[in-house]
């Protein structure tokens, strides 16, 4: 018996095997939806891991560039020489639609703030491992900024998979079972209701033949008395 009350009714079970339909439909898209999903996931994640392992290098290179320049060079001089950076970064976020999921699309470039070239200082007075470690953070800022696109993609493609399969789950083991057990329901009661009006049926021609016999024999024992 379904889990809810329901209307022993052709109505009813016509509208039923409907909205099945429609949920079985509703499964497969979703459940392709996940697949897909799960794909582009998974090239997002190792995307994610090949940038970060190239990112974490560079960073490493350049902190150990910044380490020896910080060693020849005194704190002060070392902080007066990044005191004014040349070049100037802005940042432009669009976004792109994957499976209905919109993930950032992250585009920069720099501007000359004064002068040319990348480097805010004289080479008098600084260590030529500063220049290294300015060269090195300026060439992994565009895989940090990739970096950054690639893990908030992979995280909202890991929330839309998560709410995708609840759906998938809930219509699976949920409603489709629920529908079908009350479609089942209904039947059974139909049928029920078909060979009770068959037995009602059945039962009144007997009681009209019954009549009918004892009309008939009452007649026939007038016509008796008759004669």
């Amino acid at each position: 018996m379904p889990s809810v009350t329901v209307n022993a009714t052709r109505m009813e079970l016509t509208r039923l095997k409907n909205r099945l339909k429609t949920a079985v439909r509703g499964h497969k898209l979703l459940k392709d939806k996940r697949d897909e999903l799960m794909k582009q996931f998974l090239e997002s994640v190792r995307e994610n891991r090949t940038l970060r392992r190239r990112v974490e290098e560079r960073l490493m290179r350049a902190h150990g560039s910044f380490t020896v320049a910080s060693a020849l060079m005194s704190p002060e001089g070392l902080e007066q020489a990044l005191l004014y950076p040349k070049q100037r970064v802005e940042l432009d976020m669009t976004t792109r639609n994957i499976m209905s999921v919109p993930v950032p699309m992250y585009t920069f470039w720099t501007k000359e703030c004064k002068g040319k070239g990348l480097y805010p200082y004289g080479f008098a007075m600084t260590s030529c491992e500063i220049d290294g470690a300015v060269e090195a953070l300026s060439s992994v800022f565009q895989d940090m900024l990739k970096l950054a696109q690639v893990e908030k993609t992979s995280q909202l493609l890991a929330q839309e998979i998560e709410k995708t399969r609840r759906r998938v789950n809930a219509l699976e083991y949920v409603m489709i079972p629920r529908m079908q057990e009350s479609i089942k329901y209904i039947r059974m009661k139909l049928e029920e209701n078909e060979r009770n009006n068959i037995v009602r049926l059945m039962k009144v021609k007997d009681m009209l033949l019954a009549e009918a016999l004892e009309e008939k024999r009452r007649q026939d024992q007038e016509i008796v008395q008759h004669l």
